[in-house]
């Protein structure tokens, strides 16, 4: 398990060294224009799209240390070529490699986590993993502001193979685990594979989850650097500075706040949790409206303005230890990797929807912007309410089960012992 969020942290300092400055470098540094920036950023959830459904597979089947090792080494190659590309052909090939190899990365390491913990243990794995991954984009983002120079390419290419040497060096570090057994595809009966996918979505509660799912990443992720930066310029006035600074307020609430949120929400429902998470985004979109449609000072506003990204970091630091378990916890025997997958995607095309829902509205009309969202989250703590009424107890309370195993698979069961 050390080694596993070792990965996690090398990954997200590599990610953090390119993500914030991969618009600049193609629109300005390799002067491709606007567009193909655009068509960069579009190609990697594209990519995400097309390879999550056959990760999902593959993870079952093989493991997920291989097709983790194999992610690893796609993203790589992916993050040095773009690094060196100077057309568009090469820079979105680049491009498509490395966001392919980023989205089954996370899939993968999830169900290593799942294998190498309990139901007791995998709320705080699943924080631990949340933590290390905003300090590493963070630091990452910080250390690579300030090694890159806009009149310089080659500063780029350091950045991109910086990227690419953190891939690197953690295939040398997945290398040296031993995985605990789990059951692979190979183990279960002719035909159960061709099942899956009917029976993941014959999972009332899996597909239940993975509407909240969509919801939750459409209404907070999906409008941070698209929506809500746009209604904070268009709307509020804010300056770059200040969108800086709440950026870094969200980071810095999730690492300051991670471990005491933990204790307060590993013994409580997790669909209370994630209803808690609605209410308190709802106060995070009033706040932004406040800072864009009230007519207070302006100090008063950035406050409010950073205020609401601070709050959904809150959101964001509640969500890590109850969401990734129970996605876990619904699976059934062997299947974990799948579900991750499945999960994974939901995120996706909820990070594809939302910028572009949420961008032209906010910039537009900022009113309704606000007022959407408002309810969007309203609506999240409906939609999780509706999900407990659906988890078995030991789903939605798993430090009840003492003795007993959480109860798998999504159907009501009654719990069985330890033994069995």
């Amino acid at each position: 398990m050390r080694r596993i969020h070792v990965g996690n942290a090398l990954s997200a300092f590599g990610l953090g060294f390119t993500v914030p400055y991969l618009y600049v470098y193609v629109a300005q540094v390799r002067g491709l224009g606007a567009t193909t920036a655009g068509l960069v950023l579009a190609v990697f959830a594209v990519a995400a799209l097309i390879v999550l459904p056959f990760a999902g597979r593959a993870i079952v089947r093989r493991g997920p240390l291989p097709v983790l090792l194999a992610a690893l080494v796609t993203a790589a190659l992916g993050a040095l070529s773009l690094g060196l590309a100077g057309d568009a052909t090469a820079v979105l090939l680049s491009a498509a490699a490395l966001g392919a190899g980023q989205a089954v990365m996370q899939p993968a390491l999830a169900t290593m986590i799942v294998d190498c913990s309990t139901a007791d243990t995998r709320a705080r794995a699943f924080a631990m993993q949340f933590f290390l991954q905003n300090l590493g984009l963070g630091i990452g983002g910080l250390i690579g502001g300030h090694l890159v120079d806009t009149t310089r390419a080659s500063s780029f290419t350091l950045l991109f193979a910086i990227e690419a040497a953190m891939f690197l060096l953690l295939v040398v570090v997945m290398s040296t685990v031993r995985m605990p057994h789990a059951p692979r595809m190979e183990e279960a009966p002719t035909g159960a594979v061709k099942g899956s996918w009917k029976q993941l979505l014959g999972n009332r509660a899996m597909v239940q989850l993975c509407a909240l799912g969509f919801v939750l990443f459409f209404a907070c992720y999906g409008q941070f650097e698209s929506g809500l930066s746009a209604y904070g310029v268009e709307a509020a006035g804010m300056s770059t500075s200040v969108l800086g600074t709440a950026l870094a307020a969200n980071t810095l609430m999730i690492v300051v706040a991670q471990f005491a949120v933990l204790r307060l929400v590993e013994r409580r429902r997790r669909s209370r949790v994630i209803a808690g998470v609605g209410l308190l985004w709802a106060v995070a979109w009033v706040a932004a409206g406040y800072a864009g449609l009230g007519h207070g000072s302006q100090e008063m506003a950035t406050a409010a303005f950073v205020s609401a990204y601070a709050l959904f970091g809150l959101g964001e630091a509640m969500l890590s230890p109850t969401v990734a378990p129970l996605v876990a916890d619904l699976a059934p025997e062997g299947r974990a990797g799948q579900y991750n997958s499945a999960f994974a995607l939901v995120k996706q095309l909820a990070l594809a929807v939302g910028p572009a829902v949420g961008g032209p509205l906010a910039a537009s009309l900022p009113a309704p912007y606000i007022v959407t969202f408002l309810l969007v989250s309203l609506g999240i703590t409906g939609l999780a309410l509706r999900l407990g009424q659906r988890l078995t107890p030991l789903q939605d309370r798993p430090w009840s089960a003492g003795s007993r195993v959480v109860s798998r698979g999504g159907a009501a069961a009654e719990p069985v012992s330890a033994e069995a």
